[in-house]
């Protein structure tokens, strides 16, 4: 039953990996497995319409992307000429957002799988045997989850993933914990060790060639019974400190590194230096620890000394904010990293990620403790910063401030203001800037709550009309401020800022784009004027413009 025509999707959206599941999907019915014709595709690829398909696969990540997942589905069923029978959508959205998807009337016939395809493949997928779909009958095969996944799909398409030239792997699956923000205990359920890592990496060689880097994707790997043999294995698989990959016709070597992407716990880490120890022995880069919410505090920096004693001195760490944080939350948090850095000469870095229901099909979630507008203001910043917030001092305190009231009043400011400080702090003729503080000075609190609530009840296109609904003049004055520039006035400071701002200095932050997290919402907007598009760098650099 060979020589099937199998078409495998990706919607358009950002993601700094390839796509694990449909590349295992691709080594199931490849030329190692059912020897069908594959084809990968990122988005809406008008040029597979020319095709009949025996079977259309989509993944799917972030539930917010649920738009473009959608779109995705639609296109898929286009290709399929309306049989639904042959789409099968998959992944993290199609998971967590399981009932949403099956509910959707124009849908009915695809199937949505929920989980990993970790039972025989005919079981996995659903398939029909009495209906006598294409490998029903392959009811004791391998799972699909257990494949190696095929790297030659990734040629296919010209979108470049940030992170390619590296080992996928698992060495567990699930969590210990069951965080209430995590979407993990629904799509892994709990804790469990995978095969061999070794076994992996061996078959990825023979048939792919060796790989840079080490990526593990395990959600807790510190809480596994294995956690020493893990490390064992990988430093026999040659990750050890200072390693480097020599490949036939390359002159220089080039370095490798491992990393733990999802982090690791700092709970656990904190009780026995040996955690830490271990992890010293591998080429660890960056060491990847979260830092969720205050409570935290005592064993997170607990975890970050004893990191420092054996050496592993650049970290990274997600902070979860707008969940059950506040502002004040999440700046003593950011704050805390500056201090660490102060004291014990490490370069951490933070990615603040803001917090959405798993099942939510937008980023429209405000928490509890957060307004809108606030929430609008953090992203503009880390637009600024390129998503990291920098344990430099210099850096953070002119990015957020060197105090909660300094952040406060940051996350207040007009957002034309926020994104180009730079300009209107240093080389604006009308001092708006300054005309601005002058007048919020004047605000007391009750005006400045009704201020927030103002700014948070509408879209920035309609903040044209907010004067008119203030209930003192003081706050009113303050509110012009706030009517964003027309896009003219706009690009002409991004032209002018763009060329002050090459005499300015910077400072190589030393984080290549591949150490950096999978989303941290930048690409969200909410704005009237998206700020202008940045070509991407190899390393991140931060100027002081935030």
């Amino acid at each position: 039953m060979a020589n099937k025509n199998i078409l495998l999707i990706e919607p358009g959206y950002k993601n700094k990996y390839p796509p694990l599941g449909l590349m295992k999907i691709a080594q199931y019915h490849g030329t190692q497995g059912k020897r069908d014709h594959v084809r990968f595709i990122k988005g809406e690829d008008q040029s597979v319409l020319d095709q009949a398909w025996d079977r259309i696969y989509v993944t799917t990540l972030f539930s917010f992307e649920y738009t473009k997942i959608a779109q995705t589905i639609d296109f898929a069923l286009q290709v399929a000429n309306g049989q639904a029978d042959k789409v099968f959508v998959g992944g993290i959205a199609a998971s967590l957002m399981h009932g949403r998807f099956l509910q959707d009337r124009r849908w009915q016939g695809v199937r949505f799988i929920k989980g990993l395809l970790s039972d025989p493949p005919a079981i996995a997928l659903q398939l029909d045997e009495f209906s006598e779909e294409l490998y029903a009958e392959d009811i004791y095969g391998r799972p699909i989850e257990d494949l190696v996944p095929d790297y030659s799909i990734l040629d296919q398409i010209d979108y470049k993933y940030p992170v390619r030239d590296a080992y996928f792997a698992y060495t567990s699956r699930g969590c210990i914990r069951k965080c209430h923000f995590c979407g993990v205990p629904d799509l892994e359920g709990r804790q469990r060790d995978t095969e061999s890592l070794t076994a992996l990496v061996n078959a990825i060689d023979a048939q792919f060639g060796p790989k840079k880097d080490l990526i593990l994707m395990d959600n807790n790997v510190v809480a596994s019974p294995r956690f020493k043999e893990i490390i064992a294995e990988i430093r026999d698989l040659g990750f050890i400190p200072g390693a480097k990959l020599q490949r036939e016709g390359m002159r220089v070597p080039v370095q490798r590194r491992v990393d733990f992407n999802q982090g690791v716990d700092a709970r656990i880490l904190c009780k026995d230096r040996m955690f830490l120890r271990e992890l010293a022995t591998i080429c660890l880069k960056p060491l990847r620890i979260a830092f969720d919410h205050l409570g935290v505090q005592k064993p997170y920096k607990q975890a970050v000394r004893y990191a420092a004693d054996y050496g592993l001195t650049e970290l990274s760490n997600y902070m979860l904010y707008n969940f059950h944080d506040g502002p004040a939350d999440l700046f003593e948090r950011m704050r805390l990293n500056v201090s660490l850095n102060e004291e014990l000469g490490v370069r951490i870095w933070s990615f603040p990620m803001r917090y959405q229901p798993t099942d939510r099909p937008d980023r429209g979630h405000v928490g509890e403790k957060w307004s809108r507008y606030q929430l609008r203001s953090m992203q503009i910043i880390l637009q600024a910063t390129h998503g990291i917030v920098s344990g430099e001092p210099v850096f953070f305190k002119r990015a957020f401030g060197d105090t909660f009231e300094d952040y406060e009043r940051i996350l207040l400011l007009p957002h034309d203001f926020i994104f180009n400080r730079d300009w209107y702090e240093r080389f604006d003729s009308e001092q708006r800037l300054e005309a601005y503080r002058s007048e919020f000075e004047k605000l007391d609190g009750y005006e400045r709550a009704e201020l927030i609530a103002l700014l948070s009840s509408c879209d920035p296109r309609e903040f044209a009309g907010l004067p008119e609904r203030a209930t003192t003049v003081a706050l009113r004055r303050v509110l012009r401020f706030y009517v964003p520039l027309p896009k003219e006035e706009l690009f002409a400071i991004w032209a002018k800022q763009k060329v002050l701002a090459r005499a300015e200095p910077t400072t190589d932050m030393g984080l290549a784009e591949d150490e950096r997290i999978e989303d941290a919402g930048l690409d969200y907007e909410e704005e009237s004027v998206p700020p202008p598009k940045r070509k991407a760098k190899r390393k991140t650099r931060e100027r002081i413009t935030a």
